[in-house]
C-alpha cells in the first residue's frame, strides 16, 4: 500500500468520526432523548427522573428512561461515558458519582473528563438522629461525649462508602472525635436498629425518618444543610451546633457526555432551566421528600469538582479501603 493510499483511509475515517459530532450538534433533540438511571426502578433517583422526563416532554418530543443497575452506578454511568458527543444520551445519577472516584481502586471512565456537568436536579436533607435515651441533647452533647469515648460510640449506615457513613466520618474528622461505624445492608435495617437500641447514632434522610420523630422513636440533634430546612425549621444545623461549614447533601446530577456541542448546550441548558422551575416539578419533587437548589451549568460543574475533593478527604482521613 502506497503512502498515500494508507493516509487516505486514516482521512476518511476521522472525517467519519468528526461527521457523527456534527450531526449531534445541527439539531437538537434530532431522536429519542434517554435518560439512564444507574439504579434499580423505584428509587428516588429514577422516580426524579421520571418526573423530569415527564415535564420536559413537550419540549424534547420523545424522553425515555432506562434503568442500567450495578456497580454502584458505575455500569449505567460507563454507557454515557462511552457516547462522546451525543446530547441524546444522557445520566441521572446521585452523589455515588463523585464518591465512586475515591472508593473503587479502578473506574471504566475519568468521572472529570468523560462527562459534561448540566444541572443539579434536586437536593435531599440529611438528618443526625440519635435513640431517644441517648445522653446527648444537641451535636455539642454529641462531640463531648464522643471525646469522653473515644472509638467507643457507635454511629450506623446503610454501608460503607455510602453517603450517611461519609457523614458520619466527615464529623468525626470536622469535630475531632473518634466515632465507630457501625456498616448495616441498607438504611431501613440501619434505622431499626437505632430505634431497637442497638446503636444510639446515625445519619439518614429526612423524609425517612420524619414520621418516626413526631412519634418520639427517635431525636434529631440537627440537619446537615447549612440554613435550616422549611420542612423542619425546628432542627439547629449541625453548622450553627457548632462545627462550622459541615454540610453533607444527597444530591442528584443530570449529565451529558463530553463533547456536547456548544449550541446544543445552550439549548439544553435553556430546557432545563425552564422545566427545573415549573411549579408542577417542584411540588412534585418536594412529595419525595428533595428540594431545589438551582445552579447554572457553571456553577454545577464546579459543584462537582468540590465534591470529588471533598470526599476524596474524607475517605482518605478514614482510611476507607477501596472496593
Amino acid at each position: 500500500m502506497t503512502a498515500a493510499n494508507r493516509v487516505f483511509p486514516l482521512v476518511a475515517a476521522c472525517f467519519a468520526g468528526a461527521s457523527g459530532l456534527t450531526a449531534h450538534a445541527q439539531a437538537f433533540p434530532a431522536k429519542t432523548v434517554r435518560i439512564i438511571v444507574p439504579f434499580p426502578a423505584g428509587g428516588t433517583t429514577d422516580m426524579l427522573a421520571r418526573g423530569l422526563a415527564q415535564q420536559i416532554q413537550s419540549r424534547w418530543s420523545s424522553v425515555i428512561v432506562e434503568n442500567k443497575a450495578g456497580a454502584s452506578g458505575v455500569i449505567g454511568s460507563e454507557q454515557i461515558a462511552r457516547a462522546a458527543g451525543d446530547p441524546h444520551l444522557l445520566l441521572l445519577t446521585a452523589t455515588h458519582h463523585v464518591i465512586n472516584p475515591s472508593l473503587r481502586k479502578s473506574l471504566p471512565y475519568d468521572t472529570k473528563r468523560d462527562f459534561t456537568p448540566l444541572a443539579l436536579v434536586a437536593v435531599g436533607v440529611n438528618v443526625l438522629i440519635v435513640h431517644p435515651v441517648f445522653p446527648a441533647k444537641s451535636v455539642a452533647d454529641l462531640v463531648r461525649i464522643a471525646k469522653a469515648n473515644p472509638g467507643s460510640i457507635g454511629f450506623a449506615s446503610s454501608g460503607i462508602g455510602g453517603a450517611n457513613h461519609l457523614s458520619g466520618e466527615l464529623l468525626n474528622m470536622m469535630a475531632g472525635i473518634d466515632m465507630m461505624h457501625v456498616p448495616y445492608k441498607g438504611a431501613a435495617p440501619a434505622l431499626t436498629d437505632l430505634m431497637g437500641g442497638h446503636v444510639p447514632v446515625m445519619f439518614d434522610g429526612l423524609a425517612a425518618v420524619k414520621p418516626h420523630l413526631s412519634s418520639g422513636k427517635i431525636r434529631a440533634l440537627a440537619v446537615t444543610t447549612l440554613q435550616r430546612v422549611p420542612a423542619a425549621p425546628e432542627i439547629p444545623t449541625v453548622h450553627e451546633s457548632g462545627v462550622k461549614d459541615f454540610e453533607v447533601l444527597s444530591w442528584f446530577g443530570l449529565y451529558g457526555p463530553s463533547q456536547i456541542a456548544p449550541g446544543v448546550l445552550a439549548r439544553i441548558d435553556a430546557d432545563l432551566d425552564a422545566t427545573l422551575s415549573s411549579p408542577a416539578l417542584r411540588a412534585q419533587f418536594e412529595k419525595l421528600g428533595v428540594f431545589q437548589k438551582p445552579m447554572d451549568r457553571a456553577q454545577f460543574a464546579r459543584y462537582v469538582e468540590a465534591e470529588i475533593e471533598k470526599w476524596r478527604r474524607v475517605i482518605e482521613r478514614a482510611r476507607i479501603p477501596k472496593e
